[in-house]
């Protein structure tokens, strides 16, 4: 396996391949396979995002993919950020259609048509709507799996308020939904007030959450987006107040993707392989038997998946023996599975289990006994290893400078005094090639701007996926 840290980028086709999380063989580029194991990682990402909106009163739903260009049309800065992405279906069977369709590239054209039905008064409000699905984009660039491709895997949240301010709340909202998702898959980030002109198409502003690969570029892997009436105004979703007149809702949006799988793959693994953080592990502790003449092992750790499973625990008893367990044990710790559990001769016979934490450190022994409540805190200590390196890796990607040409061998997120202006973010991104992420959200100190010297504030640029 490539070194992460020497070549990340072969390293990471290589550990998506081997580790069995995606088929990129598939006839159409950037439309990939998802594996079984790969499926059930992302549907474990899928279930902590839903845990964490729906206990928040949003409610689910699932949107038709096909969008008439009419309604496409409806918003035209959106459509204009999105035509050079949309997939056109023009025919069907044999005839050619009167009408037009797009596979939808995000569901604001789709949604927005029935909210100017559901809303009425203000006992509709506010409404909050979300679905996991697939979006399209017709990505013409250097296609890298669960980075950029063309099928996304699409989590969307979409709301409507009676004030904007009432939406801002919803934005501060999503930023706790945020920090208590990434605490479960151990990824740092940053909060980035995206550039005027790098902000949704249709957006009053966008916010986004972005974090830095080994490699050096920043990924980001979420949006929030305060849409003000800008959308609801061409859709003409409104509701009648109180007085008898009608006032537009406020609306906003929350987007995720598989890109928080491709952040923690890359975040967390090392030259052995995955590293999952037990919240989206597949297989949380593996129990690896190892043969012996004199006693079957096997009734003895069966006895122990039954009682990890009854407690929760994603296990999984590995009593293949046609492989060595040497060979065994750097499988599944190249599948990323945080605990390993070896149970042989000694272990039946002392009434205990040896444990192998991924995340390093010595071996341990379990009293049989213990066995639940260990492997539940060893869980837990996976997962503030993995958030404690992570963060370490962020802070070294993560620096501030004062000056061009300190800036000049800069990886990660570069820090620096900004005056707002696209013309000195082009003079950066044309010396440096680092572009503009936006000015930080949680600072507001001054600087001056490294380009022309003006004032402004602290902003992120950064060489990108």
């Amino acid at each position: 396996m490539e070194n992460r840290k020497e070549n990340f980028s072969e390293w990471y086709n290589e550990i998506v391949d081997i580790a069995g999380l995606s088929d990129k063989r598939y006839p159409i580029k950037g439309m990939n396979v998802w594996m079984p194991y790969g499926l059930k990682a992302m549907q474990n990402i899928d279930r902590i995002i839903r845990t964490n909106v729906d206990s928040r009163d949003f409610q689910e739903v699932s949107f038709p993919v096909l969008i008439t260009r009419d309604q496409l049309s409806v918003e035209f800065e959106h459509v204009k950020g999105f035509e050079n992405e949309v997939y056109w279906v023009t025919r069907g069977g044999m005839d050619q259609l009167d009408v037009e369709m797009a596979l939808r590239p995000t569901s604001e054209a789709a949604m927005y048509g029935m909210f100017s039905l559901w809303v009425r008064s203000h006992a509709d409000l506010p409404l909050r709507i979300y679905q996991i699905v697939s979006v399209y984009r017709y990505e013409t660039k250097h296609t890298r799996t669960f980075i950029r491709i063309r099928e996304i895997h699409f989590f969307e949240a979409h709301t409507a308020h009676d004030s904007y301010e009432d939406a801002e709340r919803q934005m501060d909202q999503y930023r706790e939904i945020w920090k208590n998702i990434s605490h479960e898959l151990c990824l740092p980030y940053m909060i980035d007030q995206r550039p005027e002109w790098d902000k949704f198409p249709g957006a009053r502003y966008t916010l986004a959450f972005d974090t830095v690969l080994p490699g050096g570029r920043s990924l980001q892997i979420g949006t929030i987006h305060q849409y003000g009436t800008n959308f609801s105004k061409n859709y003409d979703i409104k509701y009648l107040k109180d007085d008898g007149t009608h006032e537009y809702v406020s609306q906003t949006t929350f987007g995720l993707s598989e890109r928080l799988l491709a952040a923690v793959v890359g975040i967390h693994g090392d030259d052995q392989g995955l590293i999952f953080p037990p919240a989206v592990a597949p297989v949380q502790a593996v129990i690896v038997t190892i043969p012996s003449r004199n006693v079957d092992v096997v009734p003895y750790a069966q006895a122990i998946l039954d009682e990890l499973k009854a407690a929760g625990v994603r296990a999984s008893l590995d009593t293949r023996d046609n492989y060595t367990p040497g060979f065994k044990y750097n499988e599944w710790e190249m599948k990323g599975v945080p605990l390993r559990l070896e149970i042989g001769e000694k272990e039946v016979s002392g009434n205990r289990v040896t444990v192998s934490v991924r995340t390093g450190g010595r071996r341990r022994q379990i009293d049989r006994g213990d066995i639940s409540r260990s492997v539940a805190e060893l869980l837990e200590e996976v997962a503030g290893n993995l958030r404690a390196r992570a963060d370490e890796h962020f802070r070294k990607l993560s620096r501030k400078y004062s000056s061009i040409d300190e800036m000049k061998d800069a990886q990660g997120l570069v820090l620096a005094g900004w005056c707002g202006s696209k013309e000195c973010s082009d003079a950066l991104e044309g010396k440096l090639e680092l572009g503009a992420l936006g000015f930080n959200r949680d600072s507001e100190t001054t600087e001056k701007c490294v380009v022309c010297g003006k004032d402004g504030k602290i902003a992120a640029f950064s060489r990108s996926y």
